[in-house]
């Protein structure tokens, strides 16, 4: 547990004492992926993110008690995630037809949500097993190729969209690009991915950030850091939030013209 962390090993803890109660015996693997396998978990700024395992379809239904009950005692952070088979982590997510997730609390029976590659490839890179066997032992499917097809692809399309959307500034996602929720997830989303494909596997928010520092020139410094203030606090680096945001956009706008040194 002492990978983990108090505030992941907590949940998890409660999360696998509701679950052997209101299912028992339904969950036979419980592992972390996302910020806390990438050793990147901020307490107020990161979720949860869990992947369990079942050994056959399941009713979902008593999950909706396990996870309300979950919420009570442990409203934050967001204990997110999906269930799946033990057959399920060893076939590419992408051609596996949907399937019961947990989203902000929201238990779905029919979801796509985090069933792709870049949950295989992190769960692959540094899953955390809180019940079951260790990660390296479960033949998780990756394929990085297929991942950094998929990369480029959600750069040309979600993150050129929304740098188009946000540069307008009368409009909602314009004004929205003020704040600092939309500075470090325009700034950092669209880092990580650049970073994801030049270093050959999933990165984080943080190294996202020291990616930056190092790969562009110093124009680009103070949003970078602003950025990774916001997760990780400290004094505002910007009086102005316009002067913030036009710095964003532009930043944004030269990480998605430049081309990583792919690794393939």
């Amino acid at each position: 547990m002492t990978r983990l962390g108090e505030i992941p090993a907590r949940s998890c803890a409660s999360y696998l004492e509701l679950a052997d109660r209101h299912a028992p015996g339904l969950v036979e693997g419980l592992y972390l992926q996302g910020s806390v396998a990438l050793g990147d978990f901020t307490p107020g700024a990161s979720d949860i993110d869990f992947v369990a395992v079942v050994a056959e379809p399941f009713d979902p239904a008593p999950l909706r008690a396990v996870h309300a009950e979950l919420k009570a005692r442990h409203p934050k952070p967001h204990f997110d995630g999906l269930y799946v088979t033990w057959d399920d982590l060893r076939e590419d997510p992408e051609r596996s037809p949907a399937g019961v997730s947990v989203h902000e609390w929201r238990v779905r029976e029919s979801s796509r949500f985090e069933r792709h590659l870049v949950t295989w490839h992190v769960l692959a890179q540094g899953g955390v097993a809180v019940r079951g066997p260790e990660v390296e032992t479960l033949g998780v499917h990756t394929d990085w190729a297929a991942l950094a097809e998929g990369t480029r692809a959600n750069l040309a399309t979600y993150w050129t969209r929304w740098l188009e959307r946000s540069s307008r500034p009368a409009t909602w996602m314009g004004m929205a690009a003020l704040s600092d929720y939309q500075t470090t997830w325009g700034v950092l989303g669209v880092t990580r991915l650049h970073h994801t494909l030049a270093s050959g596997r999933v990165t984080s928010k943080t190294a996202a950030g020291a990616y930056a520092l190092a790969a562009f020139g110093e124009r680009w410094h103070r949003i970078v850091r602003e950025a990774v203030r916001i997760r990780t606090g400290g004094p505002a680096l910007y009086r102005s939030p316009f002067r913030r945001r036009a710095d964003m956009l532009a930043y944004m706008s030269m990480v998605l013209n430049t081309r990583p040194m792919v690794r393939e």
